[in-house]
């Protein structure tokens, strides 16, 4: 019976010897395989590079926060989600940031750079996109306040009256305004009351004039 025990002691050592170093040394269990999902202007094989996820290294001993944090520093990643996939694979999943604006950077500048709904700035293109508006803003940078007033309007603001917009600016937080394709000037004021101000917008715009203001939608105004 002693024996019998000793034998049952030692297999079960060797058994979790065995797990651990099937777990965290072997490459049975290591990565093969690096899935992305959710790209769509950056390409997986890009986020793949960035991500630099050591094949055949166990999955137990890789850092996905390490891995996210590789990512997410792109200029056109949102966010980013890790995870274990087992035996093999790891699973990235990216969320690309979506232009709501552009702005010039000007005569002998690099070109025109988008804008996201949070105030950064991600990408440079050589023209002007189709269907943004354009900022016109001192300074435009995520840390700005003026900045993500205005980006977080644009994000708010009702797609039909979004694609009428050509231009917007502020001084300060509070006093957003945009310029549509009519040539009309539109005082929107701060991002809140949005459902109402947009109403309240519509059935001015109906109404001859040049400067809508709808920053208190309680009391609108037009003016020439």
């Amino acid at each position: 019976m002693e024996i019998r025990r000793r034998w049952v002691a030692l297999l079960t050592v060797l058994t979790v010897v065995a797990a651990v170093y099937l777990l965290f040394f072997s490459s049975m269990l290591g990565v093969q395989d690096v899935a992305v999902t959710g790209s769509r202007t950056v390409s997986a094989d890009q986020i793949r590079t960035v991500a630099a996820v050591p094949a055949d290294k166990p999955m137990l001993r890789l850092s996905t926060d390490e891995i996210r944090d590789r990512v997410a520093a792109m200029p056109g990643i949102a966010t980013v989600e890790v995870s274990r996939s087992w035996p093999n694979t790891v699973e990235i999943t990216v969320t690309e940031r979506t232009a709501i604006a552009f702005f010039d950077s000007g005569p002998g500048g690099d070109g025109v750079h988008l804008v996201d709904g949070g105030g950064v700035v991600f990408k440079t293109v050589p023209s002007r996109p189709p269907g943004l508006p354009e900022l016109k803003l001192p300074k435009v940078s995520a840390d700005d306040p003026v900045t993500r007033a205005v980006t977080a309007v644009l994000g708010v603001i009702p797609e039909q009256l979004l694609k009428q917009v050509t231009t917007a600016t502020a001084k300060t937080p509070a006093s957003v305004e945009f310029t549509l394709a009519s040539g009309k000037i539109v005082r929107w004021g701060t991002p809140e009351q949005t459902d109402r101000k947009a109403k309240v917008l519509a059935a001015l715009l109906t109404q001859d004039g040049k400067v809508y203001d709808v920053a208190a939608p309680e009391l609108p105004t037009i003016t020439s």
